[in-house]
């Protein structure tokens, strides 16, 4: 016989353990279910020296600050997930570690669903799929296997050692491959960098780290992304202490700036002809950033130092300007390429009728076209920040409101009513 509860979430991430204190806040009986361990991609699919992104302030949850990290500072992959530990076991929520799911399917003539695990069936009535954007590492199928010694994904890069000696091309100008690409640099590697369209923001502006600038700009709460912006990567760092992005710095201190990966054939990779653009573009980006902080500190009298200096961006570096459009992998001595290049989503075992035709969650604000199966963790799910520590936990409160307005009504008429539904949701 199966188990039952109201709420199956899948996946023990920094979704997953969102959507458990909202439900629990709620007194909604459900399971969280992860098949590794809680925040498991934070220690085994980063790269050793990976940091948060955003400054420990604003990288959390509302109830709870990183004890062993200063708010100003930038939290290390092992204390971002040691920090879900803690949330996890604060709020109890009812995790169960090493629990795989191989399917959920819909019950037929009832409501609800089977969720078929590694331990068993489960009978829930709602499902939450928790499992967030970083499922499948994404390669390009331009280089052929073999033509290098070693080719990784992002996701299965550790450190320079972990690499054969030689020159690296790193693949992707957003966080991953920039700072993969610095550290490569670092320990003495001749590094390639193929740069792609990007944003570019400041780390910090005038006292301000970016994530409090796109917060009072009102940024963050963006619904939709800028048209052709939707997968555009953001170029910002947090490692050494945090420092903004700048290509041409990467190039004076020996990266070889190349454009877009396109094209391979008998040894040799091709690039499009686009760095200048790329570069241009997101330049263009991080000065528009600039000018609206200044606006906004002037609108409001605020005593901010000024920093004339970061609206300077200097010349084009030669690679720039004559940028690279082949690279011979063999003579350029390259034995590795890096491919930052993203990641799909997998819902293989999510076997209901909540995905388009190209496979992806038909959704809005985490409410799928099935009902009763709600998605969670997915970039720009409501806003900018969806994706981010702090922007999916203020999903999941509306996910969770939602799920209790429907348990009020799918309760109507029996003895056995959970709470009234909510008057209206948080936005």
């Amino acid at each position: 016989m199966s188990e039952e509860t109201d709420v199956v979430v899948v996946g023990a991430g920094q979704a997953g353990v969102a959507m458990s204190e909202h439900l629990g806040a709620h007194g909604v009986p459900h399971i969280v279910l992860e098949r590794h361990r809680i925040a498991e991609r934070w220690r085994s699919e980063r790269w050793d020296s990976l940091v948060a992104n955003g400054p420990a302030w604003h990288d959390r949850f509302p109830g709870l600050e990183f004890s062993d990290v200063d708010p100003d500072a930038f939290a290390s992959k092992e204390q971002v997930a040691d920090y879900f530990v803690a949330y996890a076991e604060k709020i109890g929520a009812p995790i169960r570690c090493g629990v795989e799911v191989t399917s959920v399917r819909r019950h037929a003539g009832r409501p609800g669903f089977r969720v078929e695990t590694s331990e068993g069936a489960i009978d829930a009535r709602f499902v939450v799929a928790a499992t967030g954007p970083f499922q499948r590492p994404v390669i390009p199928p331009i280089v052929p296997d073999g033509a290098v010694p070693v080719q990784i994904h992002s996701s299965g890069y550790r450190n320079p050692e972990q690499l054969p000696e030689g020159a690296v091309l790193v693949v992707g100008g957003g966080s991953s491959g920039v700072q993969i690409a610095d550290e490569l640099r670092r320990s003495g590697r001749r590094v390639f960098l193929s740069v792609g369209p990007h944003d570019r923001p400041a780390r910090e502006y005038r006292g301000r780290d970016f994530c409090w600038w796109l917060g009072v700009l009102g940024r963050w709460d963006a619904e939709t992304p800028p048209r052709g912006a939707e997968h555009v990567t953001i170029a910002v760092s947090g490692a050494r202490g945090g420092h903004t992005v700048d290509f041409r710095a990467l190039a004076a201190e020996g990266i070889e700036l190349v454009g877009l990966t396109s094209s391979y054939d008998e040894g040799v990779l091709r690039f499009a002809p686009d760095l200048a653009t790329n570069i241009a573009l997101g330049d263009a980006k991080y000065l528009e950033l600039l000018r609206a902080a200044d606006e906004y500190v002037e609108r409001n009298g605020l005593d901010l130092p000024e920093e004339p200096q970061a609206h300077v961006l200097g010349p084009d570096p030669e690679c720039v300007t004559d940028p690279r459009l082949e690279l011979d992998l063999a003579g350029a001595g390259v034995t590795s390429i890096v491919w930052a290049t993203g990641f799909a989503t997998d819902y293989g075992w999510l076997e209901v009728d909540a995905f388009d035709g190209n496979g992806r969650p038909n959704q809005r604000r985490g409410v799928s076209s099935e009902p009763g199966v709600y998605f969670l963790g997915l970039p720009w799910q409501s806003r900018r920040g969806s994706s981010f520590i702090w922007g999916v936990w203020h999903d999941a409160r509306y996910v969770a409101d939602h799920i209790t307005t429907q348990r009020a009504y799918l309760a109507y008429g029996t003895t056995d009513r959970p709470a009234a539904a909510p008057a209206g949701r948080k936005n």
